[in-house]
């Protein structure tokens, strides 16, 4: 669904079942080959035919069993170590003394796959467990402990080991990434609803509430709860932050009520909207538009972000500035960029401002702006010096709309 964040697991271990599934049949060839090439050599040929014969069935047959970790299960993994096993010890009954103590067994190299299976599949110990296994059998065929025979062996043992435990880490590590990108969501959703908060409901309480106040009687008593509960809303939107002593601070704080399209839904075609169109209703009450002569050409839900964080500034100039001062949108269409500059004249905003309001729960810079353009792939920034005004630019790359009018469609 466009606008909503998805979270999606990707699987670490496919290439690694992939790779073993192709290493299987290398080395099911390899060893068909090497049976052949060599056939007259074995004391009974027909014991390492009839085997190869096998494993071929063997490999190719099972090949669906290798896609993943679910398919390989515990008897498929025990009945291949079997296959594997069962090559080792027939290699005695097939080929000559002289030629085991120094040559391969029938499944060769073939039997690491097995071994590796157990390492994708369980991690570590079980790498321990299969690599085990195949060294005592490796042991009862050779009949002694050669130095080549213990060489290979701990090479089996080693490299099993250590790709179950990467496979153990990669796993964890999906998991972690999979729950950040989750939290990810529900923080960039959180958010959103913050903002619909702050933008809807908030406003509403508090115009009640300063309504409220001034007709007196019984709707200041509305008025009085109607604070309340904003303060309370804005608590929870905080995340808690806002200590209980403030509340009766609070209340006593009056907000202008806000208007302007940015609180609207506005346009829901499919097509473009100009900019200009939402912004244009802004241009009263003091407030002087500065637009290009050309449409600002934008995706619908995109246009109503910028809109809804221009007035959102503009909320904060008529709440902070006096009633008096004055603002100025300009509009600019860059060739990379669309730029809103929202700019004032009030007395500016006192340092640490923003991030006390911030832990009070009041969102509109945090949230209401650089959270919408954040979420746009954009940028805001909040330039103010002390009794010479405040600024904010709004930068949306044309680039990020472009990839997420992408993701919309997808």
């Amino acid at each position: 669904m466009a606008g909503r964040e998805r979270v999606l697991r990707m699987s670490v271990e496919l290439p690694l079942w992939r790779a073993l599934a192709g290493y299987r049949v290398l080395t099911m060839l390899y060893a068909l080959g090497l049976c052949v090439t060599t056939y007259d050599q074995f004391t009974r040929p027909w014991i390492a035919i009839g085997y190869d014969a096998v494993l071929a069935v063997w490999t190719l047959a099972t090949l669906p069993r290798v896609r993943g970790a679910a398919s390989c299960t515990k008897g498929f993994l025990a009945a291949d170590l079997t296959i594997a096993l069962a090559g080792v010890l027939l290699t005695a009954f097939a080929d000559s003394h002289q030629r085991i103590a120094g040559g391969p067994t029938l499944p060769t190299i073939w039997t690491g796959g097995a071994v590796l299976a157990f390492a994708i599949k369980g991690g570590w110990r079980w790498a321990a467990v299969a690599s085990t296994v195949v060294a005592a059998a490796n042991l009862v065929e050779r009949g002694q402990l050669a130095r080549d025979t213990l060489h290979s062996l701990i090479l089996v043992w080693v490299a099993s080991i250590g790709i179950g435990y990467v496979v153990e880490v990669a796993r964890a590590s999906e998991r972690t990434l999979a729950r950040a990108l989750e939290i990810q969501a529900a923080t960039r959703e959180r958010e959103r609803l913050a903002r619909d908060i702050h933008d809807s409901v908030l406003q509403v309480l508090a115009m009640v509430k300063r309504r409220g106040t001034a007709l007196g009687g019984e709707a200041a008593e509305l008025g009085r709860l109607a604070g309340e509960q904003e303060v309370a809303l804005r608590t929870l939107v905080a995340g808690g932050l806002l200590p209980v002593a403030r509340i009766a601070e609070d209340i006593a704080v009056p907000v202008a009520e806000p208007t302007g399209p940015a609180y609207d839904e506005g346009p829901d075609s499919a097509g473009p909207v100009d900019l200009r169109t939402l912004l244009a209703p802004f241009a009263r009450d003091g407030v002087s538009l500065a637009e290009p002569g050309a449409p600002v050409p934008l995706p619908p839900a995109a246009a109503r972000e910028l809109a809804a964080a221009v007035g959102a500034a503009l909320d904060n100039v008529r709440r902070h500035a006096g009633a008096g001062a004055r603002a100025w949108i300009l509009v600019e269409d860059e060739p990379a960029d669309i730029l809103v500059t929202v700019r004032d004249d009030g007395p500016g905003i006192p340092e640490g401002r923003l991030a006390e309001a911030e832990g009070e729960g009041r969102l509109g810079v945090a949230q209401s702006i650089r959270g919408r353009l954040r979420d746009l792939g954009g940028s805001a920034e909040l330039i103010s010096v002390p009794g010479q005004g405040t600024e904010v630019e709004l930068k949306v790359p044309k680039g990020a709309l472009a990839a997420r009018g992408k993701k919309a469609e997808r």
